[in-house]
């Protein structure tokens, strides 16, 4: 069946879910939207509240279905997912999110195919490589969300400080999202200029600790988020949201999603979160972002560490 590329689906309603549906709708972006959740009745009355603001937004069609509605969806986003309860240890969380993961994805690969996978569950880079095992479609279309949010927040933090449009920051945040990540400052700039000369022109000649704050605190949300859950579910959705605008507009932007490496920086047949090219066709290539030897080394450890996870995880569902 060839899939609508004007129809996204939410599979899981819960906090993220529910944000990444009300940012989709709200972005003009689909005729048509289905959400699924475990709890019939959850996605039924999620996508109710949502459809009453249909009004104040472009036509859509938003209704709670089933995997069969699947079928013919442009991109399929799986925000599905356990919560942290007390006592989990992160072992724990991350064996409970892949078990949900493995009963999702076959059924939707019964039904759908041809469709864009964008992974929100956490934590994102081990269930972006677990969804590339359970489903056979090319690993360009399946990413996950990734560090966009991560790399907005430091971008808009940064604009803020030095009193800039966060858009004229160029930044980003790579490795894995979690406390492992890490943030590429050597080359960042802010509209071509170094981001350490542009501090100084700004009267700020000693950055670092302004830095290692920002990221203090931006790991710190992003390890909660990873394996807490107690989510930042507003930036998240709208980190989606651009995700969805650069596939369905076949914009060609380079985002920090999380997709499959091939041997940049020594890491080969890992889901890492890296700037990419991302299109209509879903991740067109990574781009090879300049980093100083401290910053690959550091992205070397996170991706071993996902890796070590991964595979004790996986085998252990198998």
């Amino acid at each position: 069946m060839a899939v609508n590329k004007r129809k996204v689906a939410i599979v899981g309603c819960g906090r993220s879910g529910s944000a990444v549906s009300f940012a989709l709708m709200q972005s003009g972006l689909f005729a048509e939207m289905v959400l699924v959740d475990s709890l019939t009745q959850k996605a039924e009355r999620t996508a109710l509240d949502l459809a009453y603001g249909i009004s104040f937004v472009k036509p859509m069609n938003i209704y709670g279905g089933g995997y069969d509605d699947l079928a013919d969806a442009g991109i399929i986003v799986i925000a599905a997912g356990e919560p942290w309860v007390k006592g989990d240890t992160r072992m724990d969380f991350i064996r409970k999110n892949v078990n949900v993961l493995e009963s999702i994805v076959p059924e939707i690969a019964k039904r759908n195919t041809e469709a864009i996978f964008l992974i929100v569950s956490n934590p994102v880079d081990i269930l972006t490589y677990a969804a590339l095992k359970y489903i056979e479609i090319p690993e360009s279309r399946i990413m996950g969300i990734g560090t966009v949010a991560d790399t907005a927040r430091v971008k808009s933090l940064i604009g803020k400080k030095l009193n800039v449009d966060a858009r004229n920051v160029h930044a980003f945040v790579v490795g894995e999202h979690g406390r492992s990540e890490v943030p590429i400052w050597s080359s960042a700039r802010i509209s071509g200029v170094p981001l350490y000369d542009f501090f100084e022109m700004r009267g700020y000649p000693d950055p670092d600790a302004f830095l290692e704050e920002v990221m203090k605190g931006v790991r710190f949300d992003a390890g909660n988020l990873s394996y807490r859950k107690e989510d930042t579910f507003f930036g998240v959705a709208m980190a989606a949201r651009r995700v969805c605008e650069a596939i369905v507009r076949d914009e060609k932007a380079v985002l920090s999603v999380t997709s499959l490496m091939y041997g940049a920086f020594d890491i080969d047949g890992i889901a890492l979160s890296m700037p990419a090219v991302v299109g209509a066709e879903g991740v067109e290539c990574l781009v090879p972002v300049d980093m100083n030897e401290k910053e690959a080394d550091e992205v070397r450890k996170a991706a071993a560490t996902v890796m070590s996870i991964s595979d004790l995880v996986l085998d252990q569902a198998r």
